[in-house]
């Protein structure tokens, strides 16, 4: 049974869809059979795991709205162990057409419950809003990771995001938890990227990952060839980051992580 994971934050350039990405590819890379859902009309996060969107035929929006079957839907990528449902511009009119129709909320749930014994893992990459679409995602997961980079205004919107999963946990999903909150675009040489992360600890404490996404070169040019940084650079500190994530979030659900991965300070 999948455990689900949706990335969200309302505040867009956050690292939300590459951390998709790469999350996905690691926990495929140690073995979890790991879905993707792209509940994101920008079909950035399909993009990246090589699916060309205007050759989607089925995407969660037929998912979603048509009742298709989410099997129909699935696609393999070109990493073992990695599936994704990919999106489509379609998504955009969703939040309209979802607006009258009962239990519009659970739409996603029933979705991923056709399909959630099949995965170890099922991540959501979520639009940069907070829209039905991203209540849907939330109302379907077990946790949230909600991504912050290490610059000015990091926190900005943090708070809103932190409410809405609140409303979420009080109205319609008790059990939903934070996963963790998740510094990213991290530069060791600019004092501001060091402050952002003080202050981040500060605020949240246990709720902050121990692992810090540096900024890096080899993750920003990976989705241009339609891969994770794990296809890209396997050595690179892009993808070790992505690799202790992965493995931090295996430990904390007392999963075992397969086999030793080096940590990079």
């Amino acid at each position: 049974m999948a455990k689900v994971i949706s990335l969200a934050n309302q505040k867009g350039g956050v690292g939300k869809t590459t951390t998709t990405i790469n999350l996905a590819a690691s926990l495929a890379a140690l073995e979890y059979k790991t879905l993707v859902i792209d509940a994101d009309p920008q079909a950035n996060a399909s993009s990246g795991l090589g699916i060309d969107p205007r050759e989607i035929k089925t995407s969660i929006y037929e998912c979603i709205i048509n009742n298709l079957n989410p099997n129909e839907g699935i696609v393999k990528t070109q990493i073992d162990h990695l599936y994704i449902i990919p999106s489509h511009i379609d998504l955009v009119g969703a939040e309209i057409e979802m607006i009258g129709l009962p239990d519009r909320e659970m739409m996603m749930k029933k979705v991923i419950t056709k399909i959630r014994k099949d995965f170890d893992f099922i991540i959501i990459d979520c639009s940069p809003s907070l829209g039905i679409i991203t209540v849907n995602a939330l109302t379907a997961s077990d946790s949230v990771i909600v991504p912050v980079q290490c610059e000015y205004f990091a926190l900005e919107g943090l708070g809103k995001l932190l409410n809405t999963i609140k409303i979420v946990q009080t109205n319609l999903h008790p059990n939903l938890e934070i996963e963790g909150i998740l510094l990213t675009m991290y530069d060791i040489r600019l004092r501001l990227s060091n402050q952002v992360v003080e202050d981040v600890k500060t605020h949240f404490q246990q709720l902050v990952f121990d692992t810090i996404i540096h900024r890096n070169i080899r993750i920003s040019e990976a989705p241009g060839f339609g891969i994770p940084v794990l296809m890209h650079d396997v050595e690179g500190r892009g993808a070790v980051n992505y690799l202790n994530l992965a493995k931090e979030i295996l430990v904390n659900n007392n999963l075992p992580v397969g086999k030793e991965l080096k940590n990079v300070d």
